[in-house]
């Protein structure tokens, strides 16, 4: 049975979401200050994190950093009201996988859960393949750019660029589908693994966040390009090695 810790200081929202997801058949446990959150983040095995940001003690973006700096990889889910997206950027930028926002149906938190335990599912099998192989590595470069497909490394200017797990997770996507024009909603389903539309904003944040730190000039891209009214296309040249 997977485990799930829901944390927020409303304990409204605390009771609908432990109700639904126990119903859902998860095992939940739940903490209504960050301090606690990240007590139990650290020290328990979770599968998921529901985590609101503002939190007595300690708000939500902190608990996900030291979650983060402990090495705790469990995917964490951030809730947010409609007011707070800066926090939403930071928060994704510090590691969180995914965000909601308030107010939102208990349908659609387990269909982001189960999402999110698809993709987890699918990366760990990924990685185990690659252990298993000796084949060579996948490697692709463009101009200044590096990326090492199978040991999860981007530099630039042979300098390693920080990019979030899931800024790393679309740039592999666009890579291996260059030349191809990608509609947001197909970039929702491959990258994020939802089956409905209703978050392309998450990936023009995503992709925003991407050409930021690939980009010479990331209001006039070159590598992940705009096709207005479609989506974006990702044109890196011919010199690679898959």
């Amino acid at each position: 049975m997977k485990k799930v810790l829901v944390v927020d200081d409303e304990a409204a929202i605390v009771t609908l979401l432990k109700y639904n997801l126990e119903t859902a058949g998860y095992q939940v446990e739940t903490a209504m200050d960050g301090a606690t959150a990240l007590k139990k983040g650290v020290t328990g095995t979770f599968d998921f994190i529901l985590l609101d940001l503002m939190l007595p003690q300690m708000d939500g973006l902190e608990v996900t950093r030291r979650l983060r700096q402990e090495k705790i990889k469990t995917p964490i889910m951030i809730l947010t009201a409609k007011g707070e997206e800066y926090d939403k950027v930071i928060g994704l930028e510090l590691g969180a996988d995914d965000y909601l926002t308030k107010p939102f149906s208990p349908r659609e938190v387990l269909a982001r859960i189960k999402a999110i335990g698809r993709r987890t599912d699918e990366a760990n099998h990924g990685r185990e393949k690659i252990a298993q192989s000796d084949d060579e590595d996948e490697r692709f470069n463009f101009d200044d750019i590096s990326v090492d497909l199978t040991n999860y490394m981007v530099e630039k200017n042979e300098k390693k660029i920080k990019l979030t797990p899931k800024e790393f997770e679309l740039l592999a996507y666009f890579i291996k589908r260059q030349h191809r024009v990608l509609s947001r909603e197909k970039l929702l389903n491959g990258v994020w693994g939802y089956d409905y539309v209703g978050q392309t904003r998450m990936v023009d944040m995503h992709v925003s966040h991407l050409r930021e730190k690939i980009e010479k000039d990331p209001k006039d891209p070159k590598y992940i390009e705009t096709v207005r009214g479609f989506g974006y296309r990702f044109e890196g040249g011919e010199n690679k090695n898959f």
